[in-house]
């Protein structure tokens, strides 16, 4: 790059001044004149100002207008009457500064007072894709038909980091600036740049943007509340919906972790974050007011790599109204359906499996079942399995608890009524159960709770296949098959005259005994995994296994309540676990009755070989069944010890127990 050493005080110098300060192949170093405004231009670019003794003193290139200044060994002093004539010399000398243009990245084009091309470089050249050689001594109007040098010229005013665009498609930013001398235009230069891929870049990025304000608009207009976390569980993103229901800022959830708004329940965006699968219905309480809430989430996924995930929150109290009505219209639907068959009757038990031998047995004929077991054995179960194993499968499954009903209420439900029965009865009166379930099957659960009378009917409908409606005189026939449950002993029940023989006999045609929990063991591990499935997903926890300590605990219970004592029991210890949990390591929050008195779980272990070893066993095994007893409370626990709670603590420790 050469150094100028700029000298003149002529009428057009400032003109030209400005235009070598726009080349990149030249530095003004200095300046010499005597004119203000060139000197005001020199100390605003930090350009020294130099005296005519000062010339020799630097390796400079001269350009002079006007002032005759000579040359020496040292410095070149040029002496013209055009200045665009010097530059035209000097290029046609090829010499170091025709190099320089030559090699550097930006586009240079001359053009005579006429139009024509005098000079371009080769970056020129290949940017407007034309040939060097060819294109000088042409008129630049066709060589380049944007170029804005004609311009330049008729108005002589330069023109500044202008934008163009090429035939060939290649967007430049050019300078343009006049070239006279004595007043009289002589040309002009233009010096460019390649802004294509740079400008293409600030396309995609105006995009971006763009598509980044209608993202954010649409998440913002959402009804729904919307909350975005990053891969770590970190807060990106709220909308102002999430703001309203939860009643939190951004600032007290952006930035913070994913549990940082919940105020009962687990971070199903952890769950999600963890296992990379979306996690749909989770029920939640969001926010210092606890507002009950759906939440579904799903990962987000980038180039396969996990990098946060986005959850959608519906307020359930908006949806409250929608969702009685629902209900009502899916229980009135589920009281007409089968919703198990056998396959849903885990187990490997003898019981377990003689009965649904029978069952299987019963389904294949129209005779009456009775159902034998104890409370939470899975009775309804096995009639929605009897039901859907049998020819009526695509018929109505009729679902009555006998228990739950008056008497009055009772019988008007079950064979109907005709108009004018009762006080408040419909005026066209209404079907009973029986009528309603058709071909299908009718299940009356807790039979044994039946008044006399109302089993005085049902014996008639068992034996003759027709009701007669309460008000009414006419027998209508039904076809339904009779499926009946009971948790007492009915025979007790007959020696006291509370059930009638003679229904006992007709409905005991077909009985199948269903054994408690306490009889069938072996089943407690493959119910319990189920169970705790199902309540994952009820709760939106991610219990996936229990330990054997914790099987040895569920399997030396006697269980009274059956499997729905053990849901029961699973889903405490479920819901007291903390987040990120996975496992049920140790059954501590049941009630003290869920072990037997004065007897410890047993674990299979290998029988330890040293006494010590052994000693220490019996020692932690008998702390854990202490503090179990005591609720984990370790001040109770270190005096049922006899033992200082330093001491208690100390062996927690040792036995490692939490």
């Amino acid at each position: 790059m050469n150094k100028i050493l700029f000298i003149d005080d002529g009428p057009d110098a400032f003109a030209l001044l400005r235009c070598l300060t726009h080349l990149p192949m030249f530095t003004v170093a200095a300046i010499h004149s005597k004119t203000a405004k060139i000197n005001a231009f020199a100390a605003e670019h930090n350009i020294d100002l130099m005296d005519e003794q000062s010339f020799n003193q630097h390796d400079f290139t001269i350009i002079q207008r006007y002032t005759k200044i000579g040359t020496t060994a040292e410095t070149n002093v040029w002496s013209y009457e055009e200045t665009w004539g010097v530059i035209s010399a000097e290029f046609s000398k090829q010499s170091l500064m025709q190099k320089a243009i030559d090699s550097i990245d930006d586009g240079v084009i001359i053009v005579k007072a006429d139009y024509t091309v005098m000079y371009l470089n080769d970056a020129a050249a290949e940017m407007a894709d034309v040939n060097r050689h060819e294109s000088v001594g042409q008129a630049i109007q066709s060589l380049l038909p944007t170029s804005g040098l004609p311009r330049v010229i008729e108005r002589q005013q330069p023109e500044y980091n202008q934008l163009q665009t090429f035939a060939n498609g290649t967007k430049i930013v050019t300078t343009r600036m006049p070239l006279s001398t004595k007043g009289t235009i002589r040309g002009a230069i233009a010096v460019f740049k390649d802004v294509t891929e740079a400008r293409q870049m600030a396309e995609q990025i105006t995009d971006l943007n763009r598509m980044r304000e209608m993202l954010e608009a649409i998440i913002n207009s959402s009804n729904d509340a919307i909350s975005v976390v990053d891969e770590f569980g970190v807060g990106l993103l709220i909308n102002p919906a999430y703001k309203k229901i939860t009643g939190l800022t951004e600032e007290q959830v952006i930035g913070k972790p994913a549990t940082t708004d919940i105020s009962e329940g687990e971070s199903i965006h952890m769950q999600v974050l963890q296992t990379q699968r979306p996690v749909r219905g989770a029920r939640l309480k969001l926010g210092p007011a606890k507002r009950d809430v759906i939440v579904n989430v799903a990962p987000i996924i980038v180039d396969k790599k996990l990098k946060g995930s986005i959850g959608v929150i519906h307020d359930v109290s908006e949806l409250n109204s929608l969702m009685g009505e629902l209900k009502q219209a899916k229980k009135k639907i589920a009281s007409l359906e089968a919703n198990y068959t056998f396959q849903d009757i885990l187990g490997q038990s003898n019981g377990i499996q003689h009965a649904i031998a029978q069952g299987k047995l019963g389904a294949n004929t129209d005779l009456p079942i009775l159902l034998l077991g104890e409370t939470g054995t899975g009775k309804e179960l096995f009639a929605h399995a009897i039901h859907y194993e049998s020819e009526r499968r695509h018929q109505p499954f009729v679902r009555v608890n006998c228990a739950a009903l008056t008497e009055t209420l009772l019988e008007s439900e079950l064979f109907g009524y005709e108009q004018g029965a009762f006080s408040g009865a419909l005026r066209t009166g209404k079907k009973g159960l029986f009528e309603e379930a058709g071909e299908g099957s009718i299940f009356l659960d807790e039979v044994g709770e039946m008044s006399l009378q109302t089993q005085a009917k049902l014996l008639r409908v068992l034996q003759e296949s027709e009701v007669v409606r309460v008000g009414g005189t006419k027998p209508i026939k039904i076809k339904a098959r009779v499926i009946a449950a009971t948790n007492v002993n009915l025979q007790l029940f007959m020696s006291t005259k509370r059930f009638r023989e003679d229904l006992y006999y007709r409905l005991n045609t077909l009985p199948i005994y269903i054994p408690p929990l306490r009889e069938r063991i072996e089943d407690i591990p493959i119910l319990a995994l189920r169970l705790i499935e199902k309540i994952n997903e009820d709760y939106g926890r991610n219990i996936r296994n229990l330990s054997d300590y914790a099987l040895a605990q569920l399997q030396q219970y006697a269980w009274p309540g059956n499997i729905r004592e053990l849901e029961n029991v699973l889903a405490r210890e479920m819901i007291y676990k903390n987040l990120g949990e996975t496992e049920i390591d140790f059954v501590a929050h049941a009630d003290i009755s869920v072990l037997k008195p004065g007897s410890a779980p047993k674990v299979d272990r290998a029988k330890p070989e040293k006494l010590e070893d052994f000693l220490a066993e019996q020692e932690r095994g008998f702390l854990l069944e202490t503090l179990a007893h005591v609720h984990y409370v370790k001040t109770e626990a270190a005096k049922r010890l006899g033992i200082s709670v330093r001491s208690l603590y100390y062996k927690l420790e040792k036995y490692g127990i939490e």
